[in-house]
Parts: C-alpha cells; structure tokens; sequence
C-alpha cells in the first residue's frame, strides 16, 4: 500500500469559510484518511476542529454552521510519514504568540528535522509534537522579533531542507508557500470573489471554483484583504516535482503541477503497448489505480479493454474481520473477479505500480486458480527501488520488491507469465516536461540529500 502525506485546503473572505473547506477535504479525501482539522478566523478569534478519522466523522453540521465562525479557514486531512498516528499530531497546527494567531497546514516531508529539532531545543524551543511539520512554527517565532511575518515566514523557509507545500493562517492573512523544487502540488484557485487554494483542482471543481494557476516553487503567495501579492523567497533551483502524483495519488479528474493527470496516466498506458506487446484475448485493470493507463494501453494496442475485476466501492476503513480460515479476505473483500470472463483466457492486466508485490500475488493466484490460460503484466511506471524521503510512505528499501530483484524473479514471484515496467523514458515521455520530475524512488537520483539516507532519515517512530 502506497500513502501520500496529506492534503491541504484554504479559502479566504468566503461567509462560508468552514463548510467551502470541508468541501475541500471531502473532494481530496484520497490524500489521506487518517485525520482532518479545520481552523477558521473571524477577524478576533481563532478557532479549530480537529479529530482522527474521515472528513465526515470529524465534522457535523454543528462545528460548521456554529463553531467554526469565520471568513478565513484552512484545512488539512493526513497519513503520517513523519509523527506517530495520534490526535496532537493531526494538523492544523495552532499556536499563540503574544498578539498573533498562527495556524499552519503542511503537505511533504523535511529531511533535516532531526537536526533543526536538536538546535531549537538547546536553545529552549518545547515541542508538544513529533511531526517535522512544528519545525515552521518555532522557526517562525524566532524570527518574528522586529520582522513582518512574511520575512519570518520566508527565513523558517530558508532553513528547512526537503518537500514542503504550506498553508499559513497568521491573523487576517492567509499565506501559501511551497519547497524550492516543488515537491509536492499546490494549486490556487478562486470561486467569486474568493481566493482558495487546494492540493488538488477537484476540490475547486466540487465548490465550482476557478482554476487560476499553480503556485510556483520557491513562491510564497500572501492574501489580505482580498488582495493577492506573490513573493520570490528563494533562488531559482531545479523542478522536482513528484510524479508519483501522475502515476497513482491524484484523482484523476486533477491539475497537477499544470497537467491533467487523465491525460498523463492514460500517456502512460499508450507508450507502455508500444515497449513490449503479447498476444492475449483482452487488457484488464485492476481498479481503480490501473483503469486510465489501461484505457491507453488498450487504445494503442487495439486489444479489447475488459472490466474483468470489480471493486467493491463501499467497503470502509474497518470491518468485522473473518475468521483465520478465510485466508486474504482484506484483499477479496475489495476486489472479486467476473469468472466467466476468466477461464481459458489469456489476460493482460495493466498495473499502475508494484511496491511490495503481496496483494498483486494473491490476486493473480485467484485468476489462475479460475483457469486463466496466461497472465501477463504491465506496469505504467518503471520499477520503485528505492525508498522516498519526501512524503510517500515506501520508505524502507528491504519492503521494495524490486529493490533487490530482477524482473523475472519477480514475475515469478508474482505468478505471471511475463511483467514489464515502464521503461524511465516511455515514463517521461509521458508527461508534458519530464525534466521537472523527481525519479529517485525509481533511480536513486535524490535531489536533496537526507542525513543518515544509507538507513533512514529519521526514527522509526516517525515511519
């Protein structure tokens, strides 16, 4: 299983500030599903909601049409890749200092919190949590002495060291910054009169808001008063924005980093029928991940496109487990296959990734256990072996199936006739500027280094 860091939500000067981001985080729910927060502003007062769980199991009517008063808020949902999975480290992170509120929402990962940590503690800085992400507001308070907080904003930028898109509520200001290379996405939007922004354009599809841009790396995007000013905060540095958005986070129907994630991933499916085709009867996904690839690699291949394993779309977090004898009933539970298109067949199943390899194992056993004559594999994206230091949680190289084995053996391994990845290049090719892409979980090329990177980048219970 593959879990982005988290997703962000924001919308400035809007009467209904709490519920437009509820909104939000519904439509980016995919992000994360571990816990949401809202904090709102009302022009004296701050306040927040937060709680473990769903968007809508943390949310009622009550906190958004009473207590979350407001024409500013700022939303969060997360898995944790860094900080324990508890409810002080769900986020917005809120603070007080003196006549500031300040509120912070983070997407990515940092890669010298351990250090920046043991700095700010000898110099007195208490941490109430284990996230990197607390890292911005103690490196914010130190600089606020004398600076506006745009400048200190903009110094606590200059120290940190990794991926990071942010939401910062600082009083009546609603202040956006993303990392020097642009790791992870962040897009700005506007619905009326409104400034939003949003992890991903969904969300401004379901509030019928405004797609207006990306916010640039290295940019620092300031809204008072409904005015919008951009800041540069850095030097120019390379684009490495993640492509893993591309190939599996994003909701399909998004712009991310500009591209339409549709268009990319069904790309992905067309070069893929060109490097390495087979004679079988149909093209299969296994839904949903690997549905827009193989639509391309249908189109490309001119092979029938088959549904020939339906999901279960109202399975939840958490069920009554079976008993013992029920062996892989968390993976049949979610998936089942149409039998009678199976027996005799030779299937080719498009794939969007293969991380550790488990559940694609048993869900190939179960069509060969109906009779399926072959069954070949394609994979829309090159092989992932090594692990991801900016906030996606394949994060130890010894989980990576193809960390330390030859495709065959893993063909093997997985009960198919035959695999292939998508080869780097078909992969950027793919995509509309294959420069800007970070490719280190596929080619160990990490743009920043992280201290300790031969074992891992922080403790194992930040994992």
């Amino acid at each position: 299983m593959k879990k982005e860091y988290c997703g962000l939500f924001g919308v400035y000067g809007h009467p209904e500030a709490a519920r437009m981001t509820y909104f939000g985080l519904y439509a980016i729910q995919h992000r994360g599903q571990e816990s949401a927060g809202i904090v709102t502003w009302d022009g004296e007062s701050i306040r927040e909601q937060k709680g473990m769980g769903l968007v809508a199991e943390v949310f009622n009517e009550r906190h958004l049409g009473k207590e979350l008063k407001g024409n500013n808020a700022i939303g969060h949902i997360r898995y944790s890749t860094t900080g324990a999975s508890l409810l002080r480290n769900a986020q917005p992170f809120l603070v007080r200092f003196g006549d500031l509120r300040l509120a912070i929402a983070h997407n990515g990962n940092l890669v010298n919190t351990v250090e920046l940590r043991e700095e700010l503690e000898a110099q007195g800085s208490i941490f109430q949590t284990t996230m990197d992400s607390e890292l911005f507001v103690h490196l914010i308070a130190k600089s606020l002495n004398g600076n506006t907080i745009e400048d200190a904003i903009m110094k606590a930028c200059k120290k940190v060291k990794g991926a990071f898109s942010l939401l910062i509520m600082a009083n009546n200001k609603l202040i956006a910054v993303k990392d020097p290379n642009g790791f992870r996405p962040l897009a700005l939007g506007r619905v009326g009169d409104n400034y939003v922004f949003a992890s991903e354009t969904c969300a401004f599809d379901l509030i019928e808001a405004e797609y207006l841009r990306p916010v640039h790396p290295g940019e620092m995007v300031v809204v008072e008063d409904n005015k919008l000013t951009s800041y540069r905060y850095c030097e120019d540095a390379p684009k490495k924005q993640c492509i893993f958005e591309l190939i599996y986070f994003a909701r399909p129907d998004s712009y991310v980093f500009g591209e339409v994630v549709y268009e990319r991933r069904k790309k992905m499916g067309e070069v893929l029928a060109s490097e390495q085709p087979v004679d079988v009867d149909f093209v299969m996904p296994f839904p949903d991940s690997g549905n827009y690839a193989a639509i391309g690699y249908s189109q490309a291949s001119g092979l029938p496109l088959e549904l020939a394993m339906i999901r279960n779309h109202y399975v939840g977090r958490t069920f009554i487990q079976p008993s013992q004898d029920m062996r892989d009933f968390g993976v049949r539970v979610k998936l089942n296959p149409v039998r009678s298109m199976i027996k005799g067949k030779k299937i080719m199943i498009v794939e969007d990734s293969i991380v550790r390899g488990t559940t694609t194992r048993t869900r190939v056993k179960k069509l060969r256990e109906l009779g399926a004559a072959e069954i070949h594999m394609r994979v829309s994206c090159p092989a992932i072996r090594y692990p991801c230091f900016y906030g996606i949680d394949f994060s130890s190289k010894g989980e990576l199936i193809a960390a330390n084995n030859h495709e065959d053996d893993i063909a093997r391994f997985l009960g198919l006739d035959s695999l292939h990845y998508l080869s780097i290049d078909g992969l950027l090719s793919s995509v509309e500027d294959g420069g800007s892409y970070c490719l280190a979980c596929f080619n160990g090329d990490y743009p920043i280094a992280c201290p300790g990177m031969g074992k891992m980048c922080l403790e194992d219970e930040n994992s």
